[in-house]
């Protein structure tokens, strides 16, 4: 074994960096983090200064026995895992872990995984950096604490099994209160007009200036164009110039990714991570808009050799922020020259993503000129159009950044010939109705750069904020395509005006967005009960404190200290005085009964009520479907719902229901349910018994077909057949079984083996 340990976070770091270093270097991994806060109340002491209880993960403990058998065997522990907070945290714990303090140790940190980098940092090496570890602390300190004392409040005033999170919650809120801003949005038309001319025999599309309020305007204005001479009155060209975007941030990259190639956040990252463990690109947790002055060097040098002299400018950005974290470059390729990686296609598309926008940065600005052409038209109104003709490339060459907001609704193009005074052929006028919009609802990449521009979160935080929230069920992915509406439009084309209806889709939140009941039943408490936990400026400047801990201004157990008194007051005060949240809305009275009926969260989730909770009967109860809410079902919705579960007739002496549950209608034989699958040509409404019964035996074949062998010793031990190839089942976990495996032939004991002895899982940083 050589004399040197490199302990790095993952197996792809280490095996790409045990190639740049020689014989007497051992590199292994830690497979992220080794060690996390002890579950239950005594994680944190809060008597004595909110001291953290820290406990080896178990799947970590085999980990840490090989690097403890490593450590003993070499004379010098290079601590190598990532430049961040959360890097120095690790560190910091494997050298607590592994006893470091009296075999010593070094810490190295690098950019990039290139071997120049590598070098350097095994020449440069430092000690921990407390204050970094204690901004890590105090942020996982303070996560846990209101997480462990929120999440109680939400079980007894909401829903058994909810929670919530410092970050998560605000980010919810967001989501929350877009939606409100939608639904309370009220739409209004208005007529735009679009003229279609010829000049000098070529086409020619303008816009008019004026939007007329309604129909009778639109009409009378076209009709007024009837007979008219358009001619060009005037044209303007003046210089214009685009200039490239600073290099990709962690946000700007998520949100780029996003629009250009349809990565979620979380794809995104996991995509990057591979890339920078693989040494092509530097680190891709930063909020640094910075390139160093070798990456400026090689830059200029790479544009130089490939487009010319005259497509380089030196350009240096300053990041806006000044939360900005650590000072850590923007997210640029290693090797500047290295223009396609041949790799797996989203690693190919992202670094090309990160190659272009990159270099870019270091381009010429593109020369334009810029043409703007008006046209008299009737009345105090003109058409106009502006196009647009590129004399200089520059950066436009490699790259243009995409638009996150609204589409500009301007023509830009190429103009044909023409000069003032020119006349124009009207070819055909449209006056089109068109609907003011409400606010877009958040994509994961809209909703990113919503939190950064708040403050909220860092560069390490984003992804697994997004994740969090939709795992909880607090946001959902939209799935409606929307609802048709229809539209007017106006038509001349030669001397008579032609009304013409037309429709399009509105109201699809396909992809975006959306809150759940819960999510804003929860948001609602959480505002009403904890405002300072919800406010945007107060997490934004939590985020600070933790900056000025990093930096080692504030002593974050005081930090601690002055949140959690008063917060913890406010738990126990709305733990004892405030009322319970359902989100109840009344939606009418069952004609059947005479009772009302509300639509509100219950024990189990969304559900519509029958009768008052205090009734001598007690009120009736239906699950609400998937696709329905509670803040929009109808009086008629909800009756629907009462009118199952049905009993259809019996099999086996028992009774055969059908139903409909929060994924879908389905069969009942006592514990037994079988989806009913509308792509068989199956309904709830029109099941009868004898295709119930067909049902249900088909359910049973499959069923015994998956049991391979079950156990006496333990009933909950099953071997299956699953979608991948046998597996053992204990209770709701499942292991896979080592290859080559005859599942008839394990034994009880041979099983236990197996659930003890699973693959490694590979570690990811969160």
């Amino acid at each position: 074994m050589g004399k040197n340990l490199v302990i790095v976070e993952s197996p792809a770091k280490a095996k790409t960096i045990e190639k740049y270093l020689g014989k007497d270097y051992l590199v292994m991994s830690s497979y992220g983090h080794v060690r996390d806060l002890a579950k239950g109340d005594g994680s944190i002491d809060i008597e004595n200064g909110f001291t953290p209880k820290y406990i080896v993960s178990p799947d970590k403990k085999k980990i840490i026995a090989d690097l403890k058998k490593a450590v003993k065997e070499v004379d010098s522990v290079w601590l190598a895992s990532d430049e961040d907070r959360e890097g120095e945290a690790i560190s910091w714990h494997l050298k607590e872990t592994l006893g470091l303090d009296k075999k010593g140790y070094k810490r190295i940190t690098f950019n990039e995984i290139t071997q120049s980098a590598v070098i350097k940092a095994i020449e440069n090496p430092r000690m921990i950096d407390d204050d970094l570890v204690n901004a890590q602390q105090a942020r996982r300190v303070l996560d846990r604490l209101v997480g462990f004392e929120l999440s109680p409040v939400l079980w007894r005033k909401v829903k058994p099994s909810l929670s919530a999170g410092r970050v998560q919650s605000v980010a919810v809120r967001l989501v929350v209160e877009r939606e409100q801003e939608i639904e309370k949005f009220d739409s209004k038309s208005s007529y735009r007009t679009d003229g279609f001319f010829k000049v000098n025999n070529a086409p020619l599309h303008a816009k008019l200036n004026t939007q007329f309020e309604d129909i009778q305007q639109a009409k009378k204005f076209l009709e007024s164009c009837v007979g008219y001479d358009f001619k060009v009155k005037s044209i303007v060209k003046k210089p214009a110039k685009k200039t490239p975007t600073a290099p990709f941030t962690t946000s700007t990259l998520q949100q780029e990714a996003s629009l250009k190639l349809g990565f979620s956040v979380s794809r995104t990252m996991s995509v990057a991570q591979k890339l920078y463990e693989s040494g092509l690109i530097s680190y891709m947790r930063t909020d640094s808009v910075n390139l160093s002055q070798t990456a400026l060097d090689a830059a200029k040098k790479e544009l130089e050799s490939a487009y010319g002299n005259e497509y380089f400018t030196l350009r240096k950005f300053k990041t806006k922020s000044s939360t900005a974290q650590e000072a850590h470059e923007a997210i640029r390729p290693t090797n500047f020259a290295l223009h396609e990686i041949d790799a797996d296609r989203d690693e190919e598309r992202l670094y090309q993503l990160i190659w272009k926008r990159s270099i870019a940065s270091q381009m010429t600005d593109a020369k334009l000129e810029r043409t703007s052409v008006k046209i008299d038209a009737p009345g105090a109104n003109e058409f106009s159009t502006t196009g647009e003709v590129i004399l200089f490339d520059g950066f436009l060459k490699v790259y243009l950044e995409s638009n996150l907001d609204e589409d500009d609704e301007e023509i830009e193009g190429l103009l044909p010939q023409m000069k003032e005074g020119d006349p124009l052929i009207r070819q055909k006028i449209t006056s089109t109705e068109r609907y003011t919009r409400p606010p877009s609802r958040y994509v994961e990449a809209s909703l990113v750069k919503k939190l950064e521009e708040l403050g909220i979160g860092r560069p390490s935080t984003y992804a697994p904020t997004i994740s969090t929230i939709q795992k909880r069920g607090y946001v959902d992915k939209g799935e409606r395509d929307g609802s048709d509406r229809e539209f007017e439009v106006l038509l001349l084309e030669k001397e008579e005006v032609k009304q013409i209806k037309n429709s399009e889709k509105t109201g699809s939140d396909k992809g975006k967005l959306v809150p759940t009941d819960i999510g804003r039943v929860v948001t609602e408490f959480l505002i009403d009960n904890f405002d300072q936990i919800m406010n945007y400026n107060f997490t934004a400047n939590v985020e600070k404190e933790f900056d000025d801990i990093a930096k080692g201004l504030v002593d974050w157990t005081k930090m601690i200290g002055a949140f959690y008194k008063p917060f913890h007051v406010k738990v126990e005060n709305t733990l004892e005085h405030s009322d319970r949240a359902s989100g109840e809305r009344l939606i009418g009275v069952d004609p059947v009964s005479g009772k009302n009926m509300y639509a509100r969260i219950g024990r189990f989730g969304p559900m519509v009520q029958i009768g008052e909770s205090d009734d001598e009967d007690k009120p009736k109860f239906a699950s609400i479907g998937k696709d329905q809410s509670i803040q929009t079902i109808t009086l008629e919705q909800g009756l629907e719902l009462f009118k199952f579960p049905k009993v259809i007739g019996e099999f086996e002496g028992e009774a055969v229901k059908v139903n409909k549950g929060r994924f879908g209608p389905y069969v009942q034989l006592g514990k037994l349910f079988v989806s009913i699958k509308e792509s068989n040509g199956d309904t709830l409404e029109t099941m009868e018994i004898t295709r119930a019964i067909e049902l249900i035996i088909a359910k049973r074949e499959d069923d015994s077909n998956r049991l391979i062998k079950s156990f006496k010793e333990d009933k909950t031990m099953e071997l299956l057949n699953g979608r991948y190839g046998a597996y053992l089942k204990i209770g709701k976990k499942n292991f896979k079984l080592p290859k080559g495996t005859d599942p008839t032939l394990l034994s009880y004991d041979e099983c236990i083996e197996i659930s003890k002895n699973q693959p490694k899982p590979k570690g990811k940083k969160q």
